[in-house]
């Protein structure tokens, strides 16, 4: 049977540093535990690796030379890793961009799997060829041609504004909402319709329909209208009391944010994300 890699390394950092107690100091181990290596080493080689000369352990020729060897090896090895990790692609990432500032940038450093070469976000609305991509993160109902879906978490949104709008006004039941401006959404119509309201005809909406949800908060925060924004995106918001939510409706779904990767994709990196993803998300496989 021949000896561990471990074992030989023990070796090569005893002969390196010609004594066991700094050995056991290099390799943070005590010396006994050295020491109790070495003399299994023995037993397995079948011939003494050290010597003691006036107190000291000195290699014997045969020893010096395994572990001369031993160096060289590990030497290669470590190039060796090195010169694979050089070579592997960052793992490529897409996201809408209120979701990848407010969702998954947080989280991202914590990923334990991101390797040397890191991951690499583009973040975009608009449609990328899922080819040039390991990981997609949009919204959606599901049901994309040539995709593995993993569901995330549901769109959700209820009305929110900055508490300086709000003032000395009273918003105890939707339809009080006619009192203010509302950021344009596609989505108020079907909010009315879960909270049981009818859209008051005296409703009115700002000029300005921004293209993102987080230019939408951004108005909202500096008073710009009622905008209809997601409690588990923009939660902090409300949390720091920079916005209010002032009603318990919130509509959630039928979309959700899905991480997408491609059918015929057999990496293990992409898996591994999408699975990070939805342990993060609260929604393991």
């Amino acid at each position: 049977m021949r000896p561990s890699l471990e074992s030989l390394r023990i070796l090569e950092v005893c002969v390196a540093t010609a004594s066991f107690a700094r050995a056991a100091e290099r390799l943070f181990l005590t010396p006994a535990a050295v020491s109790l290596r070495i003399r299994s080493l023995e037993a397995e080689l079948g011939q003494p690796l050290f010597v003691r000369v006036h107190g000291r352990v000195v290699p014997t020729p045969a020893a010096a030379a395994l572990a001369s060897q031993v160096r060289e090896s590990l030497a290669g090895i470590a190039e060796a890793v090195d010169r694979f990790q050089a070579a592997t692609p960052p793992l490529k990432v897409t996201a809408p961009p209120t979701f990848a500032s407010r969702w998954l940038a947080p989280r991202l450093p914590h990923y334990p799997e991101s390797g040397p070469a890191g991951i690499e976000l583009d973040v975009s609305t608009d449609i990328r060829d899922p080819n040039a991509f390991d990981v997609i993160i949009r919204t959606g109902r599901g049901g994309w041609t040539g995709l593995e879906e993993h569901r995330l978490i549901p769109v959700d949104v209820t009305p929110m504004l900055a508490p300086s709008l709000l003032g000395a006004h009273s918003l105890a039941v939707p339809a009080e909402l006619v009192d203010f401006e509302l950021l344009p959404h596609p989505d108020w119509e079907q909010w009315f319709t879960m909270a049981h309201v009818e859209i008051p005809s005296a409703i009115r909406f700002a000029a300005v329909d921004f293209p993102t949800h987080e230019l939408n908060a951004n108005a909202a925060l500096a008073g710009g209208g009622v905008a209809l924004l997601s409690p588990t995106l923009f939660g902090s918001l409300l949390t720091q009391g920079l916005l209010v939510a002032p009603f318990r409706h919130v509509l959630s779904g039928p979309a959700w944010h899905f991480a997408l990767m491609r059918a015929d994709d057999r990496r293990m990196a992409p898996r591994h994300f999408c699975a990070w993803l939805r342990e993060q998300a609260g929604n393991p496989p």
